[in-house]
C-alpha cells in the first residue's frame, strides 16, 4: 500500500483509510449482547481484509453507534503496532464530560491509547468556541496527549470554509496536528483549507469521498458514462489523491469486498495526471451543457445563508443538489441529502423548501442574478427529491 507522510505527525499514512460508519450494526448505541453475530463477523472480516491490504488506518468515533464497541471486540486480538487507530469525540461545554467520553471510548475500544484523536464535528461557532477557548476541549485533549492516551490531536469538520480556516489557523494549545474534511470532485470548495493545512504541515484526511461525494457506490448510468473508462469511485479517488496535500481518503467499507475498486485507484495512481483531466473536462462540459454557461458558473451569487433565510431553508445546498441531478443524474444522492434537511443538526443544517412560503423564497432570492431560475430550481428539487419521513 502506498503511504504518505501525515503532516507533522510523521505517521506513514496509507492513502486509503478504513472508515468505521458503514460496517457497524446500527447508529443507535446498544449493548454488545444485542449485536448480531453475523454483523460482528462481517465487521471483523472487513478489518482483517483492510490490514491484509496494508490499509492500517482504522477510523471511528464515539458517536458512530455501535462502531467502537464492535471494534473493541477485535482490537485485543490484533498486535497494537499493526494498526493506526483514530477515534473522535464531540466537544462539550463541560470539558469534564468531553474527557469522560474519551475515556469511555478507550474502554469500548479496549485499548490504552489512540494514535489519532479528533475533536469531532467542529461545525459551528458554538462547538468551535467550546473547543478553542482557554482551558477548553483542545487544551484537555493536549493534556490527554501528555498522559500518553492520544498521540496526535486533530479535528473533523463539516463547517463552512471560513470557520474551517479559523480552526486550522488556531495556535493556542499547540493548534491541531491534522484535519478531517470534505473535498472531492462534486465539492471542491474546501481546497483553500487543504492548502492552508499544508502550509502548517498538518495531516489531511478526506471524509467520505464515495458516499458524500455522490453516492458513487450506486452512481447511475450517466456518471458511469461520464467517468469511463474508469469507475466513478476510481475517478473520484484519483481526483483526490493526485493532490499531494491530501494524505489519505476514507473508504467507508460495509464488507470486505468494498475495498476492491479503491485498490484499482491505488494501482493507477501514477497515471492520475493522464487519466483524470479528460474526465474532469467531460464532467465540466456536461455541467455547462445542462445548466447553461452563465448559470452554471454564477448560480451561487447572491444566495442567502440558511441562517438568514425565512424558515432557515438551505437554498444554496438545495440548488446544488438539483444542479447535480440535472447535470449528472445524481437523483439518488439528491434524495439522500435533501431528506436529511431538518434532521441533520449542525452536521447538515437548514430546512427543506416547505419551511417557507413561495413568496418568502422568492424574496430571499431577489439578490441573485437569476432569481426566477433559482426559485424554479428549488421547486424542481423538491419534486425530484422529497420523500415522506421514514
Amino acid at each position: 500500500m502506498i503511504t504518505r507522510r501525515f503532516g507533522r505527525t510523521e505517521i506513514a499514512m496509507p492513502v486509503l483509510s478504513c472508515g468505521g460508519m458503514r460496517y457497524m450494526y446500527k447508529w443507535q448505541d446498544v449493548e454488545e449482547k444485542e449485536i448480531p453475530r453475523e454483523n460482528q463477523r462481517n465487521l471483523e472480516a472487513t478489518i482483517r481484509r483492510a490490514l491484509e491490504l496494508g490499509i492500517r488506518h482504522i477510523e471511528t468515533a464515539r458517536g458512530y453507534g455501535t462502531s467502537e464497541r464492535q471494534l473493541g471486540r477485535l482490537m485485543p486480538r490484533l498486535k497494537r503496532d499493526e494498526f493506526i487507530l483514530q477515534t473522535k469525540v464531540t466537544p462539550k461545554k463541560d470539558v469534564s464530560e468531553f474527557v469522560a467520553e474519551f475515556h469511555d471510548s478507550l474502554k469500548r475500544l479496549r485499548v490504552d491509547f489512540v494514535d489519532l484523536f479528533a475533536l469531532h464535528g467542529l461545525n459551528n461557532e458554538e462547538l468551535i468556541g467550546w473547543a478553542l477557548k482557554p482551558n477548553g476541549c483542545l487544551a484537555a485533549a493536549r493534556k490527554l496527549q501528555s498522559e500518553g492516551r492520544a498521540r496526535h490531536i486533530g479535528f473533523s469538520t463539516h463547517a463552512p470554509l471560513d470557520l474551517i480556516l479559523e480552526v486550522i489557523k488556531h495556535e493556542r494549545d499547540g493548534g491541531f496536528d491534522y484535519v478531517n474534511l470534505h473535498w472531492y470532485f462534486i465539492f471542491q470548495r474546501n481546497l483553500p483549507a487543504i492548502e492552508e493545512a499544508a502550509r502548517r504541515d498538518m495531516g489531511v484526511f478526506i471524509i467520505s469521498p464515495s458516499d458524500k461525494g455522490g453516492k458513487l457506490y450506486d452512481p447511475g448510468d450517466e456518471m458511469r458514462r461520464l467517468c469511463a473508462p474508469l469507475d466513478p469511485i476510481v475517478f473520484n479517488d484519483l481526483f483526490c489523491l493526485r493532490n499531494p496535500n491530501v494524505h489519505t481518503i476514507s473508504i467507508g467499507a460495509a464488507r470486505p469486498g468494498d475495498f476492491d475498486l479503491h485498490l484499482e485507484a491505488v494501482r493507477l495512481l501514477d497515471q492520475a495526471e493522464e487519466l483524470v483531466p479528460p474526465i474532469v473536462e467531460r464532467l465540466e462540459g456536461r455541467w455547462r451543457e445542462r445548466l447553461g454557461e452563465e448559470f452554471g458558473r454564477r448560480w451561487e451569487e447572491g444566495l442567502p445563508n440558511w441562517k438568514d433565510t425565512p424558515g432557515e431553508v438551505n437554498i444554496p445546498v438545495i440548488v446544488w443538489l438539483r444542479n447535480l441531478a440535472r447535470a449528472y443524474d445524481l437523483v439518488g444522492y439528491g434524495k439522500l441529502r435533501y431528506n436529511l434537511l431538518g434532521d441533520g443538526g449542525h452536521w447538515f443544517p437548514g430546512q427543506k423548501i416547505t419551511a417557507a412560503s413561495s413568496e418568502e423564497l422568492r424574496a430571499a432570492c431577489a439578490r441573485s442574478p437569476f432569481p426566477e431560475e433559482i426559485v424554479s430550481a428549488l421547486m424542481e428539487a423538491h419534486q425530484l427529491f422529497h420523500e415522506e419521513k421514514k
